[in-house]
């Protein structure tokens, strides 16, 4: 488990843990790092430190740099199914945020992914720090995976070049980890239950076209999974590749021309993207139609945002498009058994998806399987 922690002053780089409240015999150290923006704002210091190795479904007592004060606690996920994520994208710092955090809370889960736009600051710095203290209470307790969104890009042109910079020194993921490092934090997998789910991080802002590294690494690292010991994968993104909402429209499709046949070639059970402020799911669709060999698409933008909910969607329909809410929420998928997943205040929306994997009419690896 990654720890990563600000302070104002000076402190080591340092977190104890233990299984005991209070007792900490276990000690790891890490780094500390931290940037500048516009000149104007300077961020406190950010540390960050790996513990481990760790027991799987083990509640971790742990406390930073020493401070006696505030002791945290984690869960490690479980080493088997069943498996609970929690999808949230859009999530920002309103009202209606801390509604849907406080729904997340209610109810027990394993992991939070979260596909882009986290805390909304563009280009203000301290609301980084007010994000930070916003999401504290859950994202110390289990791991938050994320992506970054077009909310994190924060590049202005000659005056800050880099884009992603708060982005990428606050929230750092797992990208040199694994079998399959992919040289970028802007893009990333990794394994849950045992290796029986894998999950794909994507970059909707960062090169994503045949040829470039993010097109290569996906390549790759959809070659190394194995059916037989993985039989679900999902996929998430920021931008939807389908949307029959008003808003956003088209933001998606180059990176789905450029990464789609790959997906489905894969079999990829589903895509879970945020951007759009509102939820949708589409049926299995490759190349714009029904496709039973085709991945779910789900947007789930509906976070909380301060820019409100994009509540116009095309009409009539799409025949792809199951059911569309323009509402504020989060979604919970729950990963059963090696066949099946399963999608509280109000559950708007449920479904149960087979695996890919088990369907034999999917084993085509050429991805020229029956399509609609």
């Amino acid at each position: 488990m990654r720890v990563t922690w600000i302070t104002e002053d000076d402190a080591p780089a340092v977190v104890e843990y233990g299984t005991t409240s209070g007792q900490y015999p276990f000690s790891a150290t890490g780094t500390t790092t931290s940037y500048s923006y516009l000149a104007l704002y300077h961020s406190g210091n950010i540390h960050d430190a790996v513990v481990g190795p760790l027991k799987p479904s083990t509640t971790y007592y742990y406390r930073c740099s020493s401070d006696p004060s505030r002791e945290f606690s984690f869960r490690t996920p479980p080493a088997s199914l069943p498996f609970t994520f929690v999808i949230v994208g859009d999530l920002g710092q309103t009202g209606w945020t801390k509604s849907t955090l406080q729904h997340i809370a209610a109810t027990d889960y394993d992991m939070l992914l979260l596909p882009g736009d986290l805390s909304y600051a563009d280009f203000l710095q301290p609301r980084w720090d007010s994000y930070g203290r916003l999401v504290e209470p859950l994202a110390s307790a289990r791991p938050w995976m994320v992506t970054e969104g077009n909310h994190e890009i924060e590049r202005i042109p000659l005056l800050e070049p880099r884009a992603f910079k708060a982005y990428n020194a606050r929230w750092r993921m797992p990208y040199d980890a694994g079998d399959s490092p992919s040289g970028s934090n802007l893009y990333y997998s990794f394994d849950v239950a045992g290796g029986m789910v894998h999950v794909i991080m994507l970059g909707s802002y960062t090169g994503f076209e045949a040829g470039t590294a993010q097109h290569e690494w996906l390549r790759g690292d959809l070659a190394r999974i194995d059916r037989g010991k993985t039989p679900f994968v999902v996929a998430l993104v920021h931008a939807p590749w389908y949307n029959s909402n008003e808003a956003h429209q088209g933001e998606g499709d180059d990176m789905r021309d450029a990464m789609e046949a790959l997906l489905r070639a894969a079999r990829v059970d589903a895509v879970f993207a945020g951007h759009v402020h509102a939820y949708e799911r589409f049926t299995r669709v490759y190349g714009g139609m029904e496709d039973q060999c085709g991945p779910v698409y789900v947007t789930i933008g509906d976070g909380g945002n301060r820019e409100g909910l994009a509540d116009e969607y095309i009409d009539p329909q799409p025949k792809t498009s199951v059911f569309r809410e323009a509402s504020f929420g989060h979604g919970r998928l729950q990963v059963v058994n090696a066949t099946h997943d399963d999608d509280q205040p109000v559950v708007a929306d449920q479904v149960w998806i087979a695996s890919l994997a088990s369907n034999p009419d999917c084993n085509n690896p050429a991805g020229t399987g029956a399509q609609a």
